[in-house]
């Protein structure tokens, strides 16, 4: 890979052997590895290691779990924040599992919409919750610093799965809880 990351210096005109660039290579391949670290990891597993049986029945909501990816596209960054319910049938899962989740899919080349679906089926399938809820909200610098350069524009996605999906007013109820709120202080 370093090699490839030498080629590619020379190829746009620079000097690989300059200085600022001598190590560019290795710290490219270091970056790379860590920023695709999700491929190693099985979501399901994850999920599985802490799960507990529980009679909880009503809504578990986990907001504004912050998230990195690279657009498979053009291998430019996107970020964001992602919002994730589930309401129990029997099974509850540790809240930092599903932060995991969404960490572990989202160090993948990824696209938006693939992401967020990921996110939901994985938690359905694992969990079998009566229904399960995520909307992903990112800038991706493809369209901020390239193409269209639009900076404000967020892309918004989302996958409702079982009542979430079937039920209006659940899907409300988990759409309200996500609003920003402006009187926090973070």
């Amino acid at each position: 890979m370093q090699e490839i990351i030498r080629d590619l210096l020379a190829k746009i005109g620079e000097d690989p052997d300059r200085e600022g660039l001598k190590k560019t290579p290795e710290r490219f391949e270091k970056a790379i590895q860590f920023l695709t670290q999700g491929y190693g990891q099985d979501p399901r597993e994850v999920l599985r290691s802490a799960v507990f049986h529980e009679q909880y029945d009503e809504m578990v909501t986990i907001k504004d779990i912050d998230l990195f990816s690279l657009c498979e596209h053009h291998l430019l960054p996107f970020f964001g924040k992602c919002h994730v319910a589930y309401i129990p049938r029997k099974n509850i899962v540790g809240l930092s599992k599903i932060a995991r989740v969404v960490e572990l899919y989202a160090r993948r080349l990824q696209v938006q919409e693939r992401l967020t679906q990921e996110i939901a089926t994985a938690l359905m399938d694992t969990l079998q919750p009566h229904g399960v809820a995520v909307v992903v909200e990112a800038f991706h610098l493809c369209m901020m610093m390239r193409g269209v350069e639009k900076s404000n524009s967020k892309a918004v996605t989302s996958a409702m799965l079982g009542v979430f999906r079937t039920r209006e007013s659940t899907r409300m109820e988990f759409m309200e809880l996500i609003k920003p709120n402006l009187n926090i202080v973070r």
